[in-house]
């Protein structure tokens, strides 16, 4: 039995990353699925805008309406490219890595794990740092109906809705003044 791995911080969970993990279950059959959010003890800075703990609400909540199980594993940075594997296999164990990302690959490759790479056809667009410049854009807009019609394109449903109940999207505005919310 082995395991799928998809790795990402998952800032926020995105359409990139739902077509990934779909490909990792596709990919797994009967086994295992693990879900990697990178980043663990970061939170509530303008690059990492939600804590492990949110980024696994948004995970459990797309998996819930997938009606799909998943292990979700935290692993903190180490910020040392050649050990990363290393640090990153103790949390979610061995497998197979599923990724889309070339230097990703690369490094699992390098450390003699079994890799699945997966060509995103709309890469440009499921790229995080816009997906949050769209969501920054839109923290000061109190409509929540235009809100999940402008995110629709690139999140998943139920994170739109996690993100609007939890109020975790109005909070950006006043980090990136550097107001310390919460």
């Amino acid at each position: 039995m082995s395991r799928y791995i998809v790795l990402g911080r998952f800032q926020p969970f995105h359409k990139g990353h739902e077509f990934l993990v779909n490909c990792a279950f596709d990919l797994a059959g009967d086994n295992e699925v693990i879900i990697a959010i990178g980043s663990a003890s970061k939170g509530w800075e303008s690059n990492n805008p939600w804590t492990l703990e949110e980024r696994t609400e948004m995970v459990n909540s797309w998996l819930s309406e997938q009606k799909k199980s998943a292990t979700i594993v935290g692993i903190n940075d180490i910020n040392d490219p050649p050990n990363w594997v290393k640090h990153a296999t103790d949390y979610h164990g061995d497998g197979v890595l599923v990724t889309s990302d070339e230097a990703t690959k690369e490094l699992y490759q390098k450390s003699d794990f079994m890799v699945e790479f997966v060509d995103l056809s709309n890469r440009e667009n499921f790229e995080g740092w816009r997906v949050r410049q769209t969501l920054l854009m839109l923290s000061t807009v109190y409509d929540d109906d235009a809100v999940k019609e402008v995110l629709s394109a690139t999140l998943p449903k139920s994170v739109i809705n996690w993100l609007v109940d939890n109020d975790a999207i109005y909070r950006l505005s006043t980090m990136v003044s550097g107001v310390n919310v919460g």
